[in-house]
């Protein structure tokens, strides 16, 4: 069982969706609201299952259909109802949603040459730079680590939330590929002492897919491998 968390820190049990059929077509989803696929359904159901372990005072969740589906059953194993946030939404990806990379390449090849080298300022047209992004998701936090103070919860939202995590607990620049594993429907812990403090993340537990151990691979969509590419 985790530790009792500090009557001063909230604790964050940060969950990303389960799969789509987008995540399987590696295409870009941002704000779009995709459903998860057979194989999220099973994940989040494998996940409600892995809450029966752990005690939580609320969940919360993006209003997007494949986090609200992925929460579905961690609110029916903790006897919770699931509140809804459109701050933990996906990195708006404007344009390009639902685009696979080598589409992007064809329609908007001047948008994708500057995606690859991957600035903070830089966004896709009409969509969301990683600077923006990152205000956004510290600012959630921050309104959850207030808002739910001392008390554990469950947040469910997307791959790029959680790289804003990862960068901004180790201190990383919001420019260049992602460096840390985040798989569809893992279990990640962290820990905020101080809500004035948003952005001092402690990471407890990270990518742990134990629940999923017998399960097909995942699609990874790799940032890295483009520039291996060029």
């Amino acid at each position: 069982m985790p530790t009792p968390t500090p009557d001063s820190a909230t604790e964050l049990i940060l969950i990303r969706h389960g799969e789509t059929a987008w995540n399987r077509e590696l295409r870009f989803q941002g704000h779009a609201d995709v459903p998860l696929n057979d194989m999220g359904h099973e994940q989040a159901r494998r996940l409600g299952l892995r809450m029966a372990g752990e005690t939580a005072q609320h969940i919360v969740s993006s209003d997007l259909m494949r986090a609200q589906q992925t929460a579905a059953p961690a609110s029916l194993q903790l006897s919770l109802p699931v509140v809804t946030t459109a701050g933990l939404r996906e990195q708006h990806f404007g344009v390009v949603e639902g685009m696979r990379a080598d589409e992007i390449q064809a329609l908007h090849p001047r948008a994708w040459e500057e995606w690859l080298q991957f600035r903070e300022d830089h966004a896709m047209p009409e969509g969301e730079s990683a600077r923006e992004f990152h205000s956004r998701i510290v600012a959630a936090l921050g309104n959850l680590a207030a808002t739910y103070r001392g008390q554990r919860l469950v947040v469910v939202t997307h791959g790029g939330v959680l790289d804003m995590v990862w960068r901004t607990a180790r201190g990383l620049s919001l420019s260049g590929p992602r460096q840390s594993d985040i798989p569809n429907a893992g279990f990640n812990r962290i820990r905020i002492a101080d809500p004035a403090m948003p952005d001092a993340i402690e990471i407890v537990d990270w990518a742990d897919t134990r629940h999923l151990a017998d399960l097909p691979p995942q699609p990874v969509y790799d940032q890295r491998r483009h520039l291996e590419k060029n």
